[in-house]
């Protein structure tokens, strides 16, 4: 239940900039995983941005419309379905970035620096043991 509570606290901070510009942190998660890669697989952006199948086919749909997303077919694989952020996507992760960073510099600020870093690794280490 902390891990929950730490969760909705954080994302409490993020959510309102990320309406803002016009998208949900399910969307900005897909983005920004697309903005780090220069295509990638569908079931590989679910596990990256931590997003289960059938809630990522709904967000790729309105990302697409929205002209942020792109799909393209695998020549090797056919059944393969290939994903990659558009400029307009880019431009929206580029404009996203610094009121993030704000945010997660924020968050330095109050918890400390060593100490948020001690936090992400103790995460990072947690889910590391969970997945072994």
């Amino acid at each position: 239940m902390q891990l929950l509570h730490a969760r909705e606290s954080t994302m409490s901070l993020f959510r309102p900039m990320l309406r803002s510009f016009g998208i949900t942190d399910q969307q900005w998660r897909v983005i920004r995983v697309l903005a780090s890669c220069e295509t990638i697989g569908a079931f590989e952006l679910s596990q990256q941005s931590m997003i289960l199948p059938p809630s990522l086919t709904r967000i790729l749909k309105n990302l697409e419309k929205e002209g942020f997303v792109s799909r393209s077919t695998d020549l090797a694989d056919q059944r393969k379905l290939l994903l990659s952020v558009t400029p307009k996507g880019r431009r929206k992760y580029d404009q996203v970035v610094p009121e993030s960073e704000k945010i997660y510099r924020s968050l330095e600020a109050k918890i400390g620096k060593v100490e948020l870093n001690d936090f992400l690794n103790q995460l990072v280490a947690l889910n590391t043991k969970l997945m072994d």
